[in-house]
């Protein structure tokens, strides 16, 4: 296979693995080969990566990789294509993209799928592009995809202030939709609200369900972006109004729960939820060019932006995997190699 490069490249390169499952400490600094990229794929001098709460749960033993993937965490990058694999244009030498990847992404260089490739917009530098892929393309086939929100409907997006929330909540206003929000603390639900929430809930203060039955006249909401299952999940059936649908993506409280599922007859309910990472690589890239259509316009013009809070350095992973789990952010947290 034939792989041009704009360089001489490294035979080595930097890396957060993780030695063994376990807490934040198990994420190390190791040294490996480049990855070679195969057809179709670009290999990536990364600037910046995303961390995401897959990254933490692979950690733990919880998530592995699909088959094929690196061991290495980290799910999006940003960078510039310093050698590309047969099949891919030349043109693409030295772009400056930010990619959704299936994993490596904890590493100076990362291969990807160049369908999954987006270019940087002029109005973002690398660090803040690192913080879209995941993101977006979890929520545009969730709340958009799955969910089919519309605008005039109206959604509840719990863990507002988190990174899939923050773009999920600018999203849903853009498109003309009603957006609540869940959050933690009264500082995390002003930061919803300034994002474009109507109303932001202080779970650990108020009911989400008697808040937001009395705000809808008792009508409920359309759709329910979840990540956290458990006790969660009967009430949001409750809230819910008629046709309405339940988007599930992630369980921090848990999978297992009791239900009583009678609402999901009365009310015409659809219960649905994904995963993105095990995804085909022509999944993703259908949802790489919704992406790229319908929600990186907004991204260009500063509709919808990437809110940083805090960056660490590579070799810092395990500080900032520690941060993810406190649950003290506000957006995203960003790894720098």
């Amino acid at each position: 296979m034939s792989i041009e490069s704009v360089e001489n490249l490294p035979t080595e390169m930097k890396v957060a693995e993780i030695s063994k499952y376990g807490g934040p400490g198990v994420l190390t600094v190791g040294r490996r080969a480049l990855p070679v990229p195969k057809w179709g794929e670009v290999l990536i001098q990364v600037v910046a990566a995303g961390v995401n709460r897959p990254d933490v749960m692979q950690r733990k033993g919880l998530y592995p990789p699909p088959s094929g993937a690196s061991d290495l965490p980290g799910l999006e990058v940003a960078g510039r294509i310093c050698a590309i694999g047969d099949g891919v244009s030349s043109g693409k030498m030295g772009e400056e993209v930010c990619a959704l990847v299936g994993g490596g992404g904890y590493a100076e260089y990362c291969v990807a799928s160049e369908g999954h490739c987006l270019p940087v917009p002029e109005n973002l530098d690398l660090i803040e592009a690192a913080a879209l892929p995941e993101c977006l393309f979890t929520v545009w086939t969730n709340v958009f995809d799955r969910g089919k929100l519309v605008g005039g409907e109206s959604i509840l997006i719990h863990g507002g202030s988190s990174g899939i929330g923050t773009m999920a909540i600018q999203l849903a206003s853009h498109f003309g939709a009603r957006v609540f929000a869940t959050a933690g603390s009264q500082e995390k639900c002003r930061f919803c609200d300034e994002l474009g929430v109507e109303r932001s809930i202080n779970y650990r203060e108020e009911d989400f369900q008697s808040v937001l039955q009395k705000i809808t006249g008792n009508k409920g909401v359309d759709v329910i972006l979840d990540m956290v299952g458990g006790t969660y999940v009967q009430k949001n059936l409750a809230l819910l109004g008629k046709n309405g649908r339940l988007i599930s993506i992630s369980f921090l409280e848990g999978s297992k729960v009791e239900l009583d599922l009678s609402p999901v007859l009365l009310k015409w309910l659809t219960l649905s939820g994904s995963t993105l990472r095990p995804r085909s690589v022509a999944e993703k890239d259908e949802i790489a060019k919704a992406v790229y259509q319908y929600v990186w316009p907004l991204v260009e013009v500063g509709k919808v932006r990437p809110k940083i809070y805090t960056t660490f350095p590579l070799s810092e992973a395990s500080k900032a995997h520690a941060l993810m789990e406190s649950s003290e952010h506000l957006g995203k947290i960003i790894l720098l190699t």
